[in-house]
């Protein structure tokens, strides 16, 4: 497979509405996903919306770290592929955490995200797969999901003093931050 250039914030391909594919099973979609695939590992990224890989369809990557989920065809415990997702949020409550993006290299900030949804879409064998989630993993599926609506996190960002070059953040978060998360997405 390949590794695949990372569209950076800015670029027209983030700013626009992914389409929907037509037919998961297909062999494009499969190497699409096989390749997004090997440039998330490559990049130790926790999750990559085709978007992020200068394709505009509607298809994510994402871990869920200490799971037993699996998705068809993908060959690491914990990695979903999901394709036309959904995501319904199950309460109100909101949870602020720092996030990255391999799309906004270098940065991090603090985010608000639901912290119970419920997400759905199709597996890359055209299985309808419905789970819930919360924690990090609900995080990483909400981020990765704004990427095929065309939104990056620092668009969702409540507080800009929270926005900050990893570096600078070796030195110390701001007193009352989120403990610093490491991976991005």
């Amino acid at each position: 497979m390949s590794i695949l250039k990372i569209a950076r914030m800015g670029h027209p391909v983030l700013r626009q509405m992914a389409k929907p594919i037509p037919n998961p099973k297909t062999e494009a979609i499969r190497n699409l996903a096989f390749d997004m695939l090997d440039t998330m590992v490559d990049i130790d990224g926790a999750g990559l919306a085709a978007p992020q890989v200068h394709e505009s369809v509607r298809l994510m990557l994402f871990f869920v770290p200490g799971s037993d989920l699996s998705t068809a065809g993908m060959p690491a415990e914990g990695l979903n592929a999901l394709c036309n997702p959904e995501i319904t949020p199950l309460s109100q409550e909101m949870e602020e955490g720092w996030e990255g993006c391999l799309s906004v290299p270098g940065l991090r900030g603090v985010v608000p995200r639901y912290c119970h949804i419920k997400y759905s879409g199709y597996d890359l064998e055209g299985n309808y797969i419905e789970r819930e989630a919360e924690g990090f993993h609900a995080r990483v599926v909400q981020h990765e999901y704004d990427h095929l609506d065309g939104i990056l996190y620092p668009q969702r960002m409540k507080d800009l003093s929270l926005f900050s070059f990893v570096e600078e953040l070796k030195h110390g978060v701001p007193e009352g931050a989120p403990d610093l998360a490491i991976k991005s997405a």
